[in-house]
């Protein structure tokens, strides 16, 4: 590995924003660490290890004792139980928010002991964090109220465990980013999916499905305020630049920096998001027929969008970007490329 170029080590490098980053860290000496290889050409040293597991943090706290990196990104994370295989609920905590833990404890160590400790510790968590149905745009002060959905509480608690340990990383600049719905033709997460009408079960049914080119509806309760409800989107590739700026900077002189993080303009409405998509829409009586067809899609195996997502799927949570406009400055458009709207759009052209 080339001595000359700082270190950084990248958990959850198979995923795709993992996969996004990879190719922009070329001034970096990339350490990855994921319990699945990454599908990529891109150089790195490939470190396989299970964060879900106790002995990681022992395995973690060598590798960055020995490997001296300059920053952390931890992006493991496990969203979708269907696509990554991890359907227990505990081993999926363990792994998340266990996991999260466990990473913050090896950099601790680490800092405590070496001479040169790392420098950075960014963690990207989730617009889901701050519930649904948000009454006011969420600023980064806003409570955490995450309820129902496995994935959205999972980050919150993993956003505080960071929160709660920062003042232990001793010199280390803690960033946590607080993301809205991923966007891009890489992607896929549940409300893509939805707009996509993407058959992603693991049933019969849906390989069939899949193979006649079937494509669900969209679906929505009765009522104009469904279609009228805001949603806002972050290209990947975006979100992959704002890690890389963060690591090309120098360390903020505070302890801890959270940020909202969206794509440029105006967040967009339900209706509009139909629209682009050239989605069928069916309207259900209310949200608790929604949340059974869902469940139905769900046990049937069609569906790989779990039922307690129901709330994140038919209300407005949207976010005050403002302090991240701030901290960008003068390089916040070239960081930030694509409005929301951008963003949702490239989720329907053939990803590269």
């Amino acid at each position: 590995m080339d001595n000359a170029k700082p270190v950084v080590v990248v958990t959850g490098i198979s995923g795709n924003l993992g996969l996004r980053l990879l190719p922009m860290l070329h001034d970096f000496d990339v350490i990855g660490v994921d319990f699945r290889p990454p599908q990529t050409e891109s150089p790195l040293r490939f470190e396989q290890m299970d964060l879900g597991e106790e002995w990681s943090t022992r395995a973690l706290f060598e590798l960055l004792r020995d490997s001296r990196p300059q920053a952390v990104v931890h992006l493991a994370f496990v969203l979708d139980p269907l696509r990554t295989g991890v359907l227990d609920p505990l081993r999926m905590w363990q792994i998340n928010v266990a996991g999260t833990a466990r990473v913050v404890e090896a950099v601790t160590e680490v800092n405590r002991t070496a001479e040169r400790g790392i420098q950075k510790f960014i963690f990207p968590s989730s617009v889901s964090a701050y519930g649904p149905d948000l009454p006011r745009p969420a600023t980064e002060d806003s409570r955490l109220l995450a309820h129902t959905l496995t994935y959205a509480v999972h980050k919150k608690e993993a956003d505080e465990v960071v929160q709660q340990r920062c003042p232990s990383l001793r010199g280390c600049s803690v960033y946590i980013l607080r993301p809205h719905i991923f966007a891009g033709a890489s992607v896929e997460n549940y409300m893509v999916g939805a707009f996509r009408g993407s058959v992603n079960g693991k049933g019969p049914r849906a390989e069939k499905m899949r193979a006649a080119g079937r494509r669900l509806p969209c679906m929505l309760p009765r009522g104009d305020k469904y279609l009228q409800n805001k949603l806002q989107f972050i290209h990947v590739d975006d979100m992959a630049r704002l890690l890389l700026h963060i690591l090309e900077r120098d360390p903020e002189a505070q302890r801890l920096t959270v940020l909202n993080v969206a794509g440029r303009g105006e967040p967009i409405t339900f209706g509009r998001c139909i629209e682009i998509a050239r989605a069928r829409l069916i309207r259900v009586p209310n949200p608790w027929t929604m949340q059974k067809v869902l469940d139905l899609l769900w046990k049937t195996g069609i569906s790989a969008i779990p039922p307690d997502a129901a709330p994140y799927m038919m209300s407005e949570y949207v976010m005050d970007v403002s302090r991240l406009q701030k901290f960008l400055g003068p390089e916040y458009e070239d960081v930030i490329r694509n409005t929301g709207e951008q963003a949702f759009r490239d989720c329907f052209v053939a990803a590269s």
